[in-house]
């Protein structure tokens, strides 16, 4: 089995993995959760220098961690977008480099496709399957019917799912990220406010409706100097994007003879979400894939996941490729 050494700089998580196939030797990972935190989300010149100042330091520390050299690594992946233009530099020179200097084949990754294949570190993917992606940036239905074939047939018309929970959570004073304080506020949390069902239609996902009610909501309740329950408000938001998640989603189950489906990206470690699926996927006797938590995230081990798939079918790509900061799933073609 051949091994992969692949890098995720996308965004703000400088990190590393060396894989065989699904088992990983090694994963190190730097976040840039804290550095950021004041900023109430990712300022770019920051994450691109910071990538730059870790990423030696992560590649030997996952290669410590494997008990690897550069001479047991037969191929070099990185993130070529979508994602910051400078983050996704580093990570790319960095394979090319490696590449260059080993003579060994360098496979540009595609960010969002990565986060889909994560799904095969719980079970083998079985097609045709439904994958839900849901990150800070990305909302999509996406029709899979043979392995690396992606197929967008819904999308969100404005903000992703969770750009909705971490603009709505700042509105809150919520710590950032705001994602998951909303979800463990909403476990604790009851129905007290009636927000707007953001439900356009075919299949597609639409969040800035909920975002701009809940802001007039609390200039209301502030004008009034009336308290807002935090819990009780976390719970409404989060029960009304999953509900336009799971109305789509499951409607769009039932429209083909999918095998599989699964959730990916960085809300799918959301527990609110985990329930309401996997309730439903019970009752209905559906085979529903979710990563694990730790896989749900930006890491080096979905980006090696899909790299190691690649790599199976000779898909590499020469050393002047260049990463797309805006590269689409619908650009994705590849021949298998």
């Amino acid at each position: 089995m051949s091994r992969i050494l692949a890098i995720e700089t996308s965004c703000d998580e400088t990190s590393v993995a060396i894989l065989e196939q699904t088992t990983v030797l090694a994963l190190v990972t730097a976040s840039q959760i804290k550095d950021h935190e004041a900023f109430g989300g990712v300022f770019p010149e920051l994450a691109s220098r910071l990538h730059t100042e870790k990423i030696t330091f992560i590649i030997e520390q996952a290669l410590q961690q494997g008990q690897l050299t550069f001479s047991d690594i037969d191929a070099f992946a990185a993130t070529a977008g979508p994602g910051l233009l400078g983050s996704l530099h580093i990570g790319v020179m960095a394979a090319k480099t490696l590449a260059m200097i080993y003579d060994k084949p360098y496979i540009p990754v595609h960010h969002l496709a990565a986060h889909l294949e994560a799904a095969a570190f719980s079970q083998p993917l079985v097609y045709p399957l439904l994958g839900l992606l849901v990150s800070g940036g990305h909302t999509y239905l996406i029709h899979m019917d043979q392995p690396l074939s992606y197929r967008i047939i819904g999308e969100t018309r404005d903000d992703a799912v969770g750009e909705a929970f971490d603009k709505i959570a700042r509105m809150m004073n919520l710590p950032y990220p705001g994602g998951p304080e909303i979800d463990r506020l909403a476990q604790i949390g009851t129905h007290a406010y009636t927000l707007p069902k953001p439900l356009p239609d075919g299949f597609d996902f639409s969040f800035s409706g909920v975002k701009t009610h809940v802001q007039t909501l609390l200039q209301q309740h502030e004008q009034k100097k009336i308290p807002i329950h935090l819990e009780n408000l976390a719970y409404d938001v989060q029960t009304t994007l999953l509900d336009s998640l799971f109305e789509k989603t499951s409607r769009a189950f039932a429209t083909f003879p999918y095998r599989m489906l699964v959730i990916a990206g960085g809300v799918a470690s959301n527990k609110g979400l985990r329930h309401r699926f996997g309730q439903w996927a019970h009752q209905e006797n559906i085979r529903l894939v979710i990563p694990p938590p730790w896989a749900c995230t930006d890491n080096g081990a979905m980006i090696g996941i899909l790299a190691s798939r690649m790599h199976d079918h000779h898909i590499h790509a020469a050393l002047d490729h260049q990463v797309d900061p805006n590269w689409s799933l619908r650009d994705l073609k590849y021949k298998v």
